[in-house]
């Protein structure tokens, strides 16, 4: 391979030079850089603060950080939104280290989403307490904490960082060995706010209301400080998660420098199926272009199979094969120790090329990439902004592609580039009100601390709710009092994460007599990625599953060397048990209510690298998962003149297209919800598109789909008959077989039965 050290400037001009490049590239986007709008130190702000700042060349904040500094010192908790690398750590670290200057016996909590945020932010903190020269007590506390500091951690540290894991399992449980701390709480930092939405913000709300009684039962009332990427609604979100009235800084005072966003469309390989070129394969092209130029560069991909065919294609192009340590993957599943070397790597600049699941998006500290490449649409604006924000983090220029995957939402984006750079970001919703999570942390906050009778539980009226926990036999009422009895220990059985249990562990045992773990992985996706004779791939290594033990949660695999991957399929079946609210829209009916679905692994394919063909199959052997949730569904009549095959072809391209646009009207991660369409719904035998959260109990999604029913299934009608191609494609409707009229019969069904009705 020929390299030739070019900047981002200058590949970007040779780019738009290439015939080939300007077919491709759609639209150019240039965001100018901006200039800082700084503030003065506040005057109380301690010398040994002053002394730290000065030692790195800080001799004035940026105005957001010294906004943070007034609310915090006027105890008023806050929420500061505002890009990556903008130094939010300052909004922080400098009230909490003037408290403690103030008071040597005030006490701080952070809380991180990931052990690799709170690793680097100790050290980040750590670094200005030494020039400081202060003695003060800064730890992480978590999984990997040792047990010979753990005690010391309780009783000394000023500042104590963790995740909201061991907040809910490690601390809040054990709270009469934290004293010194719940006694002393001065600041609570909730970091990464944007990232605790959906199921897992729900119990994170659920957690910090727990964590609030303990404190208010030692006397003390801490200042939340909320620190997020930019959504839409971050002073709601900050509420809803803390139960305390926020104030909003959303003016950034950092730099920035100039960003320059390429959407990139990959060729059309059959006009008539409207197939474009893989995604993948053309970031792969890409990559190597700016792997070439010695360019800098982070490529995210939204799945961990994705990220394991590019690192393997790309080691494959530095012709140093598996051993050639400047391209990495990073993702979930990773053992810590791996990713701490990964994260070192990219900040020394030994690793030049690193691709990644949404997993660095969050701050993690990996210094100045120059060059961002999204295979396809993260799923929602928010996300966007955060991966394109992880390239020119010093205000040096970066470049961002977009390269579009064949489906309806991509090819959408790629045609309105607006929707990505002029639209505001997604809200971020929690719902702690879901009965199933605040059950779980009902019981929790009842083995922390008695409840008394009239108590309430945060916003909650929680009495009858005891009553039932008493009937159930997991309390006990003496007089006036509920008590725990129950011999478990509830914080235990309580993921926080997902829906899924515990997860699966990848035991590698290519060795004979020797095996090791490699991995993890959730119990949902391992039914599609870790099923028997699946490929595994590790770092652009093979392994193949010997054996899945479902029960003992162990899948052992072996390393091999094949030129195919697998992508399996996942069946799902759909009941309604309850309908919570109805309305007619025309001659179709939209309803609400609770939904349980059972989703069984079905059968798997074997797909060649490089070409993408389908060269074998087999079944799968694991039983259902089901899951109670909520939904909303749209039935109408039977039609009399479809045939139940012709009927299913149309409902199916609906549904793909319908679950593919839903994001743009609730907002929300195309994997939160999920389109089932059903000729003969069980419930009443008729044509019946099911949309559910894809979380137990639902979080409040599906039920704003119901108001949107008709402007989505308009949008889905507009979209397709716009669509370029002849029969349905990827962009539309989904992939076509020969059959050739597969997009007019969604067209004549949408007019049919659907948009005639719901104009009515």
């Amino acid at each position: 391979m020929i390299r030739e050290k070019r900047t981002v400037k200058q590949l970007i001009d040779l780019w738009q030079s290439d015939p080939k490049m300007q077919s491709r590239v759609q639209h150019i986007r240039v965001l100018d850089e901006k200039e800082a709008t700084y503030a003065s130190f506040p005057e109380q702000l301690h010398p040994s603060i002053r002394k730290a700042l000065a030692s790195r060349g800080i001799h004035q904040l940026y105005s957001h950080q010294r906004e943070a500094f007034d609310y915090a010192t006027a105890d008023q908790s806050f929420t500061a939104v505002t890009p990556t690398a903008s130094g939010k750590s300052l909004c922080y670290n400098l009230p909490v280290l003037q408290g403690i200057m103030e008071n040597p016996q005030a006490r701080a909590l952070y809380l991180f989403p990931t052990k690799a945020l709170a690793q680097d932010q100790k050290s980040e903190m750590n670094a200005l307490i030494e020039a400081m020269d202060e003695e003060i007590l800064c730890y992480t506390y978590d999984g990997d904490t040792a047990p010979g500091i753990r005690q010391k951690v309780r009783k000394a540290g000023h500042i104590v960082m963790t995740n909201p894991d061991m907040l809910h399992s490690g601390i809040l449980p054990h709270h009469t060995k934290w004293v010194s701390l719940f006694e002393n709480l001065k600041y609570i930092i909730v970091d990464e706010l944007h990232t605790y939405k959906g199921v897992f913000g729900s119990h994170v709300g659920h957690v910090l209301r727990r964590l609030q009684r303990i404190c208010h039962y030692y006397g003390s009332n801490p200042v939340f400080i909320c620190t997020s990427a930019t959504i839409q609604n971050p002073k709601e979100l900050a509420e809803a998660l803390t139960n305390t009235t926020h104030e909003l800084i959303e003016k950034n005072g950092a730099p920035s420098g100039k960003k320059t966003f390429l959407f990139y469309n990959p060729p059309i390989v059959n006009e008539t199926f409207g197939i474009r070129r893989s995604a993948i394969l053309e970031v792969k092209d890409l990559a190597k272009k700016l792997y070439e130029s010695e360019i800098q560069t982070i490529i995210f991909a939204k799945s961990r199979v994705r990220v394991e065919m590019l690192v393997t294609y790309l080691k494959s192009l530095t012709f140093q094969k598996i051993h050639d340590e400047s391209v990495r993957g990073y993702r979930g599943g990773y053992l810590p120790s791996e990713r701490r070397i990964i994260e070192k790597g990219l900040r020394d600049g030994t690793i030049q090329t690193v691709i990644s699941t949404n997993a660095l998006e969050l701050g993690v500290d990996i210094g100045q990439l120059q060059a961002c490449i999204m295979t396809g649409y993260p799923g929602n604006i928010a996300s966007a902004w955060q991966q394109a924000g992880r390239a020119g983090r010093r205000q040096d220029d970066a470049l961002i592609i977009y390269v579009a995957q064949s489906t309806a939402l991509d090819q959408y984006v790629i045609q309105h580039p607006d929707y990505l750079l002029g639209n505001k970001p997604e809200e971020a919703r929690v719902y702690p009100e879901n009965m199933l999570i605040l059950m779980d942390h009902l019981k929790c906050a009842a083995f922390e601390l008695p409840f008394n009778q009239g108590d309430s539980y945060a916003e909650f009226d929680v009495d009858d709710l005891l009553t039932y926990l008493v009937e159930e036999k997991i309390l006990l009422k003496t007089s006036e009092t509920w008590h725990w009895m129950s011999d478990s220990f509830p914080a235990h059985d309580i993921s926080l994460r997902s829906a899924s249990q515990e997860n699966v562990v990848i035991i590698d045992r290519t060795l004979t007599g020797k095996a090791s773990v490699i991995g993890e992985m959730d119990r949902y996706s391992a039914m599609t990625l870790l099923h028997e004779e699946a490929i595994y791939i590790h770092q652009g290594t093979q392994y193949q599953v010997e054996e899945l033990d479902w029960e003992e949660k162990k899948a052992y695999v072996k390393e091999v060397d094949v030129n195919y991957f697998t992508d399996a399929n996942l069946a799902v079946e759909l009941k309604v048990i309850s309908e919570d609210k109805t309305m007619k829209l025309g001659k179709a009916t939209a309803s609400f209510g609770d939904v349980m679905t059972l989703a069984t692994a079905t059968i798997f394919k074997k797909i060649r690298f490089n070409t993408h063909d389908n060269i074998g199959s087999g079944p799968i052997h694991l039983p259902p998962e089901e899951l109670h949730t909520s939904g909303t569904w749209l039935n109408f009549e039977q039609p009399t003149d479809w045939t139940d095959d012709d009927l299913n072809g149309a409902m199916l391209g609906v549904a793909y297209a319908m679950n593919s646009f839903i994001p743009l009207y609730i907002q929300s991660d195309r994997s939160d919800v999920h389109v089932v369409p059903q000729v003969k719904a069980i419930h009443n035998n008729q044509p019946t598109f099911f949309i559910y959260d894809r979380y137990p109990g639902g979080i409040g999604l599906s039920e704003r789909v119901y108001d949107y029913w008709q402007s989505l299934i308009e949008h889905v009608y507009d979209h397709v008959e716009s669509c370029s191609c002849q029969i349905g494609c990827p962009s539309c409707i989904g992939a076509q077989d020969q059959s050739g009229d597969a997009k007019d019969k969604v067209l004549h069904f949408l007019q049919s039965f659907l948009l005639e009705e719901l104009m009515k």
